[in-house]
């Protein structure tokens, strides 16, 4: 932890202890600076981009692992590490007379659950390699492309970019993602991170190297909720012991061990506690459906379909009952401004997509197929948290 952190710890603006320090460090979907626990995973892809750091570009790559495993966090961090070097202008020497001046290439961050189209792909590459700012509108896909290869056109040593979440039900295809790789210039390489093993996607076909990275082991998942804790709560704020029940029901899922601490500071938060009982993480995993979606999937849907969310999560049993009472119950509402067509339209969409399940309810004995209720694949009192801090 920096020690911008370690002031911002003990801040008080009313003089007295708080529980919460910083909900941001807490949540499942923020990544730190300093990823905890994964450092052989670190050294292999410092491994493969190694040619950088002479000035070259590496080859593509793949890097795959199941869901909470420490793909993003890890590279995320990675590329921010990396990215200032750039400004920093190195000394080669190649002979004993002779000495070249270059910089290392740049390198730049992609989620696919933002860039869902060929216009936002480009734009996104674009955007993080020049300072001025790339116009969303009135610009056609063409002229982001030539204006990319413009840019990079002999002026930069090239750029690495990560493609994350790729194989997901809202991003591009593998083939479609093949096709904007091949669009970008030469002096591109790109690092793809999905879910599917190697053997399981096109992509891969197109890389030099695969990487696939291993679940948590349960004492590096405690470490990293303890590194959490000790940065978004208060000193003591909860036991170790509790850290490692959470570690062990999360089976090296680090997403889910982050959202049972998110969930349980939020039960103790709401009872007044000043530190985390078992009954509050108890309530937490309770909370949890397995398999559980990623919230940075739901927050990453469209405005207009997370605020429908945001009404079903806080729905009574009755409004649930079925899709045509939730429909009735989310179009009802003020802050919804969308007709029960739509509501049931994108409840079904999302139902496509795993967010929410239709869960089909007991049959009572009445002629007919019993009515569906539709459940959410995600915890919601994370969600509701998250969204209403955002």
């Amino acid at each position: 932890m920096d020690i911008e952190a370690r002031i911002k710890r003990r801040q008080r603006h009313d003089g007295e202890p708080r529980l919460v320090q910083d909900y941001e460090s807490l949540s499942p979907v923020t990544h730190i600076d300093e990823p905890a626990d994964r450092g052989p995973l670190l050294e292999r892809l410092l491994d493969h981009l190694d040619p950088v750091f002479d000035g070259k570009l590496p080859a593509n790559a793949y890097l795959y692992g199941p869901s909470g495993v420490g793909k993003s966090a890890v590279v995320t961090a990675l590329f921010n590490q990396l990215n200032r070097l750039p400004t920093e202008t190195r000394t080669v020497i190649h002979t004993t007379t002779r000495a070249q001046a270059m910089t290392s290439p740049s390198f730049v961050y992609l989620d696919t659950r933002q860039t869902t189209s060929e216009f936002a792909f480009y734009h996104a590459v674009l955007d993080a390699l020049v300072e001025e700012s790339v116009p969303e509108h009135g610009i056609g896909t063409e002229t982001l492309r030539a204006r990319l290869h413009e840019e990079l056109d002999g002026s930069r040593t090239g750029v690495v970019v990560a493609v994350d979440h790729v194989g997901e039900p809202r991003s591009a295809s593998e083939s479609d993602l093949v096709e904007l790789f091949a669009g970008l210039p030469s002096n591109v390489s790109w690092l793809a991170m999905g879910r599917k093993h190697a053997a399981e996607t096109e992509l891969a076909e197109y890389t030099a190297e695969s990487i696939r990275v291993e679940p948590y082991q349960q004492q590096m998942l405690v470490d990293v909720l303890m590194t959490r804790a000790s940065i978004g709560l208060a000193q003591q704020a909860i036991e170790h012991d509790l850290a490692n029940e959470i570690a062990a029901w999360a089976s090296g899922n680090a997403h889910d061990a982050l959202a049972a601490l998110f969930i349980a500071t939020h039960h103790a938060e709401e009872a007044g506690r000043s530190s985390l009982t078992r009954e509050d993480v108890e309530a937490a995993i309770e909370e949890i459906p397995i398999p559980c979606v990623s919230l940075g999937i739901v927050l990453s849907l469209p405005a207009n379909r997370q605020a429908v969310l945001r009404e079903l999560v806080d729905l009574d049993e009755e409004e649930r009952s079925s899709v045509t009472a939730t429909t009735a119950a989310i179009g009802g509402s003020e802050s919804v401004d969308l007709s029960p067509g739509t509501v049931k339209r994108f409840l079904y969409e999302m139902a496509e997509a795993g967010v929410v399940e239709r869960v089909q309810a007991t049959a009572q004995g009445g002629q007919g197929r019993p009515p569906s209720r539709v459940e959410p694949r995600f915890p919601p009192t994370a969600f509701r948290r998250l969204y209403d801090l955002s």
